[in-house]
């Protein structure tokens, strides 16, 4: 019986390829272990058949970006929500075509969280470029939400969330706010403060039920069902 040995090692030699092209193909999901896809160039193996993909290809493995529907009642400290984030959440609906890998779900940095006790689209990115475009660009990205709300509206109290309240002491933009139906507000902001559309509310006499955001810029949540996750296609921009 064989002494066990690293994949990546075993993969060396029998293909033959470096030590470091092993371990690319390993992490790219290009290596069966017995029929199953192995991503760790530290498992270890015996007599098991190892086989290298046809297709395999030593391009790395492109960062990408996750669209997350993050439910009403997800904990939303640091990497409680991305826990959430696994294979079996991964939406039927997703079309982009990118096989999934582990270290998909590894190094990812949350963009725009939401506040507290709000849902909808959450933003995970192993992409530096999406990061700073969602930092260095948060106070001109409009965000959409729908919120359901529960009082009288007085009569200018539309045009008053539209325009003319105030926020910590300090004059708010412009809001685009329209109703939805008769209980649920849309608001299409930017640079939105936590606290700032539960505050606008109350101003005019309204209480937030529930607060759902469906758009990041030019990227919407769409169809995406609650608890599940998409890629970003290569086309969406924020």
């Amino acid at each position: 019986m064989k002494e066990p040995v690293r994949l990546a090692k075993r993969l060396a030699e029998s293909v033959p390829c470096s030590r470091r092209e092993a371990e690319l193909y390993i992490a790219g999901g290009w290596v069966l272990v017995d029929g199953q896809v192995v991503e760790e160039p530290q498992f270890m193996v015996s007599q098991q058949k190892v086989e290298l993909r046809p297709e395999a290809t030593l391009v790395p493995v492109a960062p990408v970006t996750l669209l997350f529907h993050q439910p009403a009642d997800a904990d939303t400290s640091p990497g409680s929500a991305q826990q959430l984030i696994r294979a079996d959440t991964r939406s039927a609906d997703d079309h982009s075509g990118i096989r999934l890998l582990k270290q998909h779900f590894v190094r990812l940095t949350q963009c725009a969280p939401l506040e507290s006790h709000a849902s909808g689209l959450s933003v995970f990115t192993q992409d530096y470029r999406v990061s700073r475009k969602l930092t260095d660009e948060a106070a001109t990205i409009e965000q959409e939400y729908v919120v359901e709300v529960a009082g009288e509206l007085p009569a200018d109290g539309l045009k008053l969330l539209n325009q003319g309240l105030a926020f910590n002491g300090k004059p708010l933009p412009p809001v685009k706010v329209s109703w939805q139906n008769e209980t649920r507000l849309r608001f299409a902001l930017k640079g939105a403060q936590p606290g700032q559309i539960a505050h606008m509310c109350r101003s005019v006499g309204l209480q937030v039920l529930s607060m759902k955001r469906i758009r990041i810029g030019r990227v919407s949540m769409a169809k995406l069902q609650a608890g599940q996750w998409r890629y970003l296609m290569s086309y969406e921009r924020f």
